[in-house]
């Protein structure tokens, strides 16, 4: 879960951005910089957990997809940060153009870093454990 709460909140504020262009109502601004905090904050926390596996378990750190994924993960959360930074104060103002801009890019950030993520996962089993098998 520590992955798909930032993953979800940061296609939200995209998704909410695109709603506050399109319609005009403060609420959707709002819940775009609601949305951006709370991405950022996850994504914080994932970070933090996925940077010690990375440190700790010699499979991990020994594949250079796991490093790939490392660097994106951190481009991502620098965005995210900084997207949830433009809003404090005037998150209405905030959204038109640099808000959406920064929503554009993280979400296509994030489904580069999410890919590579995925790689680790079925490609390399990374995090998966196989039952074991009996004779």
């Amino acid at each position: 879960m520590l992955v798909a709460f930032p993953i979800a909140l940061t296609m939200s504020v995209f998704g909410t951005d695109l709603l506050y262009w399109w319609t005009g109502d403060a609420f959707w601004a709002r819940a775009a910089g609601w949305a951006a905090f709370g991405g950022f904050l996850m994504g914080v926390i994932a970070g933090i957990t996925g940077t010690v596996e990375l440190l700790v378990v010699r499979g991990i750190r020994n594949r250079s997809a796991s490093w790939t994924h490392f660097i994106l993960a951190v481009m991502l959360l620098s965005i995210m940060g900084a997207n949830w930074a433009h809003r404090i104060g005037d998150y209405v103002a905030a959204v038109l153009p640099f808000g959406l801009i920064l929503s554009a890019i993280a979400a296509g950030l994030t489904a580069v870093t999410g890919w590579h993520g995925g790689k680790l996962v079925f490609d390399y089993q990374i995090g998966t454990k196989m039952p074991d098998e009996k004779p």
